[in-house]
């Protein structure tokens, strides 16, 4: 059954909640959890949409810190409003203050006027005067207190203008780092997707090739794919023939498509069509024939075959890789009785690179039907495999194959099929 969500809420996990993206971590065996993750197509656009909206988020605080700028440049200039109403609020209350000074003077006037009085007549017009100065001061005195009112609610009337263009600035600020967060999570999901993860249990087998090939002749063989995992893939079955001694032109590989023989390149590992479906447990069987020609030559010669895969959650998929050594005899050979050609036993490391094994440390070929995968995570890189009958360094064995590909070169093909998924 496949994983059933709309692409709406993969993007709104992307966004809202990065960490629900952590879900692609490399794929696994068991059906239910790989159909708990995101799939490849929602992972690659929520990363598209996580990117669009970290961009529209950077934009806006860039519009954002301009717009404060401009609007505390604003605020700062005498002409503003907030801050014309707060100047002049000042100077009233300025004004207010000088003239309660002013009012309280003028009551102590009075009363050393009332104290030098001597005749009742000047008495009572220094009292009158007293009294009408201590009004004047005390109306003078109310009128500073609104005044000073007056001046601290248009300075804070000034503030809170500037703090809500800070505020505003502040809130695209976040929403960007929110944004660029969420971009971080999905695309480091994806990258995640992206890896190349082993499946030890997606097998290719060679049936029917022999030991021994006579210059001169044509076998018929067959190469068995086996889906022997938990996940239903699309197989791109990958083959390669190669002979020692500079006899690789001598050999003509090739593969039934159904409608007719199709011959390989033969310079470099090839992919036959693709094997669109395999559910787990499957089995599909092609034909394949190998030529060679009259005039060649007593050698070695080697067969790799691999099954890359991929599924709606990971595009690299990567089966075990199996190795056959076989002779070439010349042309009018009676090699007697001729056993089929045996893979190697898998080896402890099968993702080491090529010349990177120790003699002795094992060696790699075909991995049996096991559908345990490879540890999560750990990555395909350069899995040549060797053969089983020495301990001498799979760089040694590889021979004609080694030096005609180059180190790595098999893996550069499979990553190169995988990134075209």
């Amino acid at each position: 059954m496949k994983l059933r969500r709309t692409l709406t809420v993969a993007v709104a996990a992307a966004v809202a909640t990065p960490l629900a993206l952590t879900a692609a971590a490399p794929a696994v065996a068991a059906t239910a959890r790989i159909q708990d993750q995101p799939t490849y197509a929602e992972l690659e656009k929520a990363a598209a949409d996580a990117d669009k909206a970290y961009k529209k988020a950077a934009a806006a605080e860039e519009q954002g810190r301009k717009d404060v700028e401009a609007e505390m440049a604003a605020l700062d200039s005498d002409t503003h409003p907030l801050k014309a109403a707060s100047l002049a609020a000042d100077k009233a209350a300025k004004e207010a203050a000088e003239a309660r000074t002013a009012a309280e003077q003028a009551v102590t006037d009075a009363e050393a006027a009332l104290e030098a009085a001597t005749t009742e007549a000047e008495k009572a017009a220094a009292q009158k005067a007293l009294d009408e100065a201590e009004a004047a001061r005390d109306k003078a005195v109310e009128a500073e207190r609104e005044a000073k009112e007056k001046a601290k609610a248009a300075r804070t009337a000034l503030d809170d203008a500037r703090v809500a263009a800070l505020r505003k600035y502040n809130l695209v600020k976040e929403a960007r780092k929110k944004a660029l967060a969420a971009k971080e999570a999905a695309d480091t999901a994806l990258a995640e997707a992206k890896k190349c993860v082993r499946e030890n249990g997606l097998t290719s087998r060679a049936v029917g090739l022999p030991s021994k090939v006579v210059a001169g002749t044509t076998v018929d063989f067959t190469l068995r794919v086996t889906n022997g995992t938990e996940r239903t893939v699309s197989v791109d079955p990958l083959v390669f023939v190669n002979a020692q001694g500079g006899q690789q032109e001598l050999l003509k590989t090739q593969w039934y498509d159904g409608s007719g023989w199709q011959t390989l390149k033969g310079d470099e590992p090839e992919h036959l069509d693709r094997i669109e479906t395999m559910k787990p447990d499957a089995r599909t069987d092609l034909k394949l024939r190998l030529k060679v020609a009259a005039k060649a030559k007593s050698g070695d010669a080697l067969a790799l075959f691999a099954a890359d895969a991929f599924d709606a959650y990971k595009p690299c998929v990567l089966g075990v890789m199996a190795r056959y050594d076989f002779k070439l005899l010349p042309a009018g050979s009676k090699p007697g009785d001729v056993d089929d050609a045996e893979p190697g036993k898998p080896a402890e490391n099968d993702d080491q690179r090529p010349g990177a094994a120790k003699p002795g440390s094992g060696t790699s070929a075909q991995g049996g039907s096991s559908k345990q995968p490879a540890a999560a995570g750990a990555e395909a890189e350069g899995d040549l495999a060797t053969t089983g009958s020495s301990g001498v360094t799979p760089i040694a064995l590889a021979g004609a194959a080694a030096v005609a590909l180059g180190a790595g070169a098999v893996f550069v093909v499979r990553r190169r099929k995988a990134t075209d998924n």
